[in-house]
């Protein structure tokens, strides 16, 4: 049985042009094709169609549409107006100025990083749609974006892993925690944690982990008097003067006049920031461009 599905674009173009043109001559400068051209697509169209499309008298008369030509011709203007749509939408995509960015993200990288670059996107890609799904837990940022439920996730200290690719965007440090005053000097030794009250996270937090691991490193067991999950929470203890904390320096608000950021002597290794991504999965240009943007302020802002 004859189907249209055996026809393309170039026939309902042609088809349109005639109509819209009224002679094939004329579609045919129009397309700039030969009016040979313009023929055999008609001709291709109606064997599809199988009925004629067009009423070809003799002489001057230019030719005219069938009923089912008319049919033919509505659904050819449909077609061809979702295909320049779809052009429209292609093109915003291939220059990164439009569609979806899906995030995963962590509490301090939330606070501290993501603001800036999101101001920038938005400058630069105000068409852009971004989701958000933060957690402080790494394993689930890493199978958000295995599972692609995310294209891009934050993450912290990730060693090499073959379904990931891992992008470098600088190194955070632990710092001190003290209230205004508490403590002497930009330096304070691990000894002086010995007899403090700390604040903390609850254990099984990933940052928490990171900070218990390096503590041991350097000869502290924690003995943590309050835990809180938010970074906030925690600053806001110590500065109430209800013990000390260590914290990575981006979990911090260092314009708060009532804490005092101390580095630690013997030093803890930094946590590494990283943006990862799917190995071998194609992202957006608007992905791409956003990688671009969380590198550039990552670097100015970790650098600080």
């Amino acid at each position: 049985m004859p189907t249209l599905r055996e026809t393309g674009l170039r026939q309902l173009a042609a088809l349109v042009a005639v109509v819209d043109t009224g002679t094939f001559a004329a579609a045919a400068d129009h397309l700039g094709f030969t009016q040979s051209a313009v023929s055999q697509q008609i001709r291709q169209l109606e064997r599809a169609a199988g009925i004629a499309l067009f009423d070809r008298p003799r002489g001057p008369r230019p030719a005219e549409l069938t009923t089912a030509g008319r049919l033919v011709l509505d659904h050819a203007r449909r077609v061809l107006a979702r295909s320049d749509q779809l052009d429209d939408q292609l093109d915003l995509l291939r220059r990164g100025l439009a569609g979806q960015l899906a995030l995963g993200t962590f509490q301090s990288a939330s606070a501290e990083l993501l603001p800036n670059m999101l101001v920038r996107m938005r400058a630069e890609t105000p068409d852009v749609e971004v989701r958000l799904f933060e957690t402080d837990d790494l394993d689930e940022l890493v199978d958000g974006v295995l599972h692609d439920e995310t294209d891009l996730a934050f993450t912290v200290d990730i060693t090499d892993d073959p379904r990931l690719s891992i992008e470098m965007l600088g190194h955070d440090p632990f710092v001190v925690l003290a209230p205004a005053g508490a403590a002497s000097g930009p330096t304070v030794h691990a000894d002086d944690l010995r007899d403090k009250p700390l604040i903390g996270q609850p254990g099984a937090e990933t940052v928490q982990r990171m900070v218990d691991e390096r503590l041991q490193q350097v000869g502290i067991v924690a003995d943590y008097a309050f835990r809180f999950r938010n970074n906030a929470a925690v600053q806001t203890m110590v500065r109430t003067g209800m013990g000390w904390a260590v914290m990575p320096s981006l979990a911090v608000d260092h314009d708060d006049p009532g804490i005092g950021i101390h580095h630690l002597e013997p030093a803890m290794p930094p946590r590494a920031i990283q943006l990862i991504r799917k190995h071998g999965r194609t992202l957006l240009p608007a992905a791409e461009r956003f990688r671009a943007i969380a590198a550039e302020v990552a670097d100015d802002l970790l650098a600080r």
